[in-house]
């Protein structure tokens, strides 16, 4: 008797198990249907401008038939303007090149596949139209060449976000990349031409990006921004203690304000192990790390805080089982089996970032008045 209640209740486990895998099963496919899952840093742009085509692209992290298979709706391509650069002035040069890769080699070369967004209304209207909405984001500060001219041009050229700085410390910002670097002149956060920098683009309505900054950049764009300030590829420094990384008063100060934290799928940046690891024997970070990486600032800043910005294509080493574009449905059943809800995750898909959006314009309106 015993023996036959005993396997009576290891099959009924059994059957319990593969109804609730049933379940979630269903619940993955029709997150990835329905939710419009924006990623707000991919730097496919950087392979583009040599001449890689995103229709099929193997051997980067993004190409179309990827991209739908991973239920991608939106993505701030990365206008990246490397820090080399900035030596014999050629920074513009290079920015306005890599606007024209993401208008030439994606958005013209595709019309049927992506359609150009500027607002949160873009970004829905795509949606609707079974496209994939493709935004511009301008990665380094130093691209405008200390111009608020320059900044007016690309923001007329569709940039809708600034990342302050690169690795790099530029004319009017601090980095986190180079702060225990002696050698470089330090400003103590922004200058004056870098707080009127973050005015002008609360005016224009171009998102302040704080990703890349140091700690007292960061506190000082918080200070003087209208607007809710956006980290496009970051991650939690309690949990990967990397100067790249955000503190938790920092994602606190940022949420308060209606920001966002986008979370960075760099296996260095979210895994302390990898982080931690000699370049010879490198160690991949996990789904479990990205999801760790969520739940802290769920913990601490709550689910309207986070975001989604992989950086994919922009670096060397992304977590196991969230290879490339076509693999978020195995974040959205790690965020499930984890106790999210699906909008909760839709939240952090795309939701969140949204929000900001719309909060942004609606600061600019307001100072165009």
């Amino acid at each position: 008797m015993r023996k036959s209640c005993a396997v009576l209740l290891f099959v009924f486990g059994f059957a319990m198990k593969a109804v609730s895998s049933d379940k979630i099963d269903a619940e993955v496919k029709a997150i990835t249907k329905s939710a419009l899952l924006i990623d707000t840093h991919n730097d496919i742009p950087s392979f583009t401008v040599d001449g890689a085509d995103i229709g099929n692209s193997p051997k980067n992290h993004t190409d179309i038939p990827r991209l739908k298979q991973g239920g991608v709706g939106a993505i701030f391509f990365s206008v990246y303007v490397s820090s080399k650069y900035v030596e014999g002035n050629h920074s513009a040069n290079r920015g306005l090149q890599m606007i024209d890769t993401v208008y030439n080699d994606i958005l013209k070369r595709y019309p049927k596949d992506f359609t150009l967004a500027l607002t949160a209304a873009d970004i829905e209207r795509a949606h609707r139209q079974h496209k994939i909405a493709g935004l511009l984001g301008m990665e380094g500060g130093h691209a405008i060449e200390d111009s608020p001219r320059l900044l007016r041009d690309y923001y007329r050229l569709g940039v809708r976000y600034l990342t302050l700085t690169h690795t790099n410390t530029n004319s009017w910002a601090d980095s986190s990349g180079d702060m225990k670097k002696p050698e470089i002149t330090h400003h103590n956060g922004l200058t004056p031409l870098g707080k009127d920098i973050i005015k002008e683009m609360n005016r224009l309505g171009m998102m302040v990006d704080i990703s890349h900054v140091a700690d007292k950049t960061f506190y000082d764009a918080l200070e003087v921004s209208q607007a809710p300030l956006i980290a496009s590829h970051s991650a939690c420094r309690a949990i990967t203690d990397v100067p790249r990384n955000m503190t938790d008063d920092m994602i606190r100060a940022l949420a308060q304000k209606g920001g966002v934290i986008q979370i960075n799928f760099y296996c260095n940046f979210i895994s302390q192990k990898s982080a931690d690891a000699p370049k010879d024997k490198p160690v991949r970070a996990t789904i479990a790390d990205v999801v760790a990486h969520i739940d802290h600032v769920k913990q601490i800043a709550g689910i309207d805080a986070i975001g989604i910005g992989t950086d994919f294509d922009g670096i060397e080493c992304a977590p196991e089982g969230l290879d490339d574009v076509s693999k978020f449905p195995n974040l959205t059943r790690a965020l499930l089996e984890k106790g999210y809800s699906p909008a909760d995750i839709k939240k952090i898909y795309g939701g969140n970032t949204l929000r900001l959006m719309r909060q942004v314009e609606k600061v600019a309106a307001g100072l165009q008045h």
